[in-house]
């Protein structure tokens, strides 16, 4: 989302994309993911913060923000979606358009220097998104929308699968993916698989919810399959994945710039106070009556 803008002294490229070309569902998922240093965990949150609001004032990219709760330690994510690869070039235009409306252009490359000085390390990955393999996924836009404005965790599975084993593990994602929306308690998994970024062949499977609680109490995959589903479905995993990790991370509104639709559909959350703040004024005291100068000689 960020990283051609925000590393352009790494000559590195833009995750985020233009408003015009982007399609809130879209293709693809791009995501930049860094580690921040803790003794300038402070400085990096503002930094954040003002290149956010810059894109939202000036009609700039869009991204949404996450900092991890469980998993690498001090770690912000930032993901955009976008429908094609070409569009990587229109988003740093669109970034960096932003960034100099509303700070210049001098004032804006000293920012994107700051930025590297914060970081401990920074990673980039693009992600296709798997929609055939994913479970009760929205039923066009307007639900993904809402799905996603009114989570603020997710859980994400990272598997890696052994070599030439792709082709079983999407046969295995398909059974659990039918048999799960079989389930009236079961809830989306939205399915993604590493394009670019990544090592071997990777598959995201993500889990979104409202709160923590939403994670209780969810059917087991032994509940989801069945006495012998499940143990076939143990023993094609074990054969099929090479490894795998899971993080659970936390929306952070404030370090996002999202969609229109999106601060539509959870104005309260996504719409950071100092921008309501800003669109509200508190109204000015009424101004007393000045006294004759004839009278203030009298007191």
């Amino acid at each position: 989302m960020l990283r051609r803008a925000l590393l352009a002294v790494l000559v590195a490229v833009c995750l985020v994309i233009p408003l015009a070309a982007q399609t809130v569902g879209g293709g693809y998922l791009d995501l930049y993911i860094v580690n921040v240093k803790p003794e300038k965990s402070a400085e990096f949150e503002a930094l954040a913060k003002k290149l956010a609001d810059a894109n939202r004032k000036y009609n700039g990219d869009r991204w949404l923000a996450m900092d991890v709760m469980y998993g690498q330690n001090n770690t912000t994510v930032f993901v955009s979606h976008r429908d094609a690869y070409g569009d990587i070039d229109k988003a740093y235009d669109s970034f960096m358009g932003a960034l100099n409306k509303a700070y210049g252009k001098e004032a804006s490359q000293k920012m994107l220097n700051e930025w590297n000085s914060y970081l401990v390390s920074s990673r980039s990955e693009l992600r296709r998104r798997r929609w055939d393999l994913s479970r009760k996924a929205p039923a066009g836009e307007d639900a993904y929308v809402k799905l996603i404005a009114n989570a603020r965790v997710l859980r994400t599975t990272t598997v890696h699968i052994r070599p030439g084993r792709s082709a079983d593990f999407e046969v295995i994602l398909k059974e659990v993916e039918a048999a799960g929306e079989k389930n009236e308690n079961t809830q989306p998994l939205l399915v993604s698989q590493g394009m670019e970024g990544t090592t071997g062949t990777t598959y995201y499977i993500t889990a979104l919810r409202p709160g923590m609680d939403g994670f209780d109490k969810n059917p087991t995959m032994h509940e989801i399959l069945g006495d012998e589903g499940y143990k076939r479905y143990l023993k094609d995993v074990s054969e099929t994945i090479e490894s795998s990790e899971s993080a659970i991370l936390r929306y952070s509104a404030e370090l996002s710039a999202p969609s229109p639709q999106i601060i539509a559909a959870a104005p309260a959350f996504w719409q950071p106070k100092t921008e309501v703040a800003a669109a509200s004024p508190k109204p000015k005291k009424a101004k007393q009556p000045m006294e004759p100068a004839a009278q203030k000689e009298k007191q």
